[in-house]
């Protein structure tokens, strides 16, 4: 039976955790040759081992994404390694100072946060387009929220900014180069147990009080959200550009 990513080269970034682990052994085991992208090199090469655990092929990059010639150097040791990027998912980022309002969040935390989820997905994506530019053909998958759909009080402003420009230069980039055989899009998703909401979820007398705030009253498993990720990136969705696909329940529905 033939795998939808068989002989193709994936990218995912943040994939130390969370969605992004999730998406990395998902890309796996339809026989992408995935590279693993994160900051924490104890979680990027956990990952990296449980896929090779799968029997599926794998490395590791260290790679700040705030950090153009990061960024730049992790595309260069990718082709150099495969010859080619087929596929990725920009999918890390952080949470920021969670609880804080537009006027009691510091500017401080707040340039962390935009530079690594905003510029950082922007720096990936534009250095992706250029690799696929170049071989003639890419699909791009940005990990938006629902955050980035509707405002959502609790979390904080650079967060909710982030999330809504990603939303922004996904559609503008995915516009720009339709016609040259790069396909762009996003997810949205929305509670998610992970790391980064792990803090969310157990600030709650429960994670069921939690789920109930959902329409389909209970919170996601990264798989569910990557398997979203994986589809976008598949020739299956070979029509689907510039589109937010919001992966969260029917938490943004009303």
């Amino acid at each position: 039976m033939n795998k939808l990513f068989e002989n193709k080269v994936v990218l995912v970034t943040g994939a130390g955790s969370g969605i992004g682990r999730a998406a990395a052994l998902g890309f796996a085991r339809e026989g992408a040759k995935v590279i693993v992208v994160d900051v924490n090199e104890n979680g990027g090469n956990e990952t990296v081992a449980m896929i090779k655990t799968e029997n599926g092929e794998a490395v590791f990059l260290k790679t700040d994404i705030s950090n153009e010639s990061e960024v730049i150097d992790m595309i260069h040791k990718v082709v150099q390694l495969y010859g080619h990027l087929d596929c990725a998912f920009n999918n890390a980022a952080i949470p920021g100072k969670l609880g804080k309002t537009t006027i009691d969040y510091d500017s401080a935390d707040w340039d962390r946060l935009i530079n690594i989820n905003l510029k950082g997905t922007w720096l990936c994506m534009k250095h992706e387009i250029i690799q696929m530019l170049a071989q003639g053909h890419g699909a791009i998958i940005n990990t938006s929220s629902d955050a980035g759909l509707i405002a959502l009080p609790g979390l904080n402003p650079a967060y909710i900014a982030a999330k809504h420009g990603i939303v922004g230069i996904t559609k503008l980039a995915a516009i720009e180069f339709a016609d040259k055989n790069i396909r762009i899009n996003a997810i949205a998703p929305g509670m998610t147990r992970t790391g980064m909401t792990k803090n969310l979820i157990e600030g709650a007398p429960s994670e069921k009080e939690v789920a109930g705030y959902l329409p389909i009253k209970r919170v996601a498993d990264p798989a569910e959200i990557a398997e979203a990720a994986i589809w976008l990136a598949s020739d299956k969705a070979s029509f689907v550009t510039g589109s937010i696909l919001s992966v969260d329940g029917g938490s943004v529905a009303d």
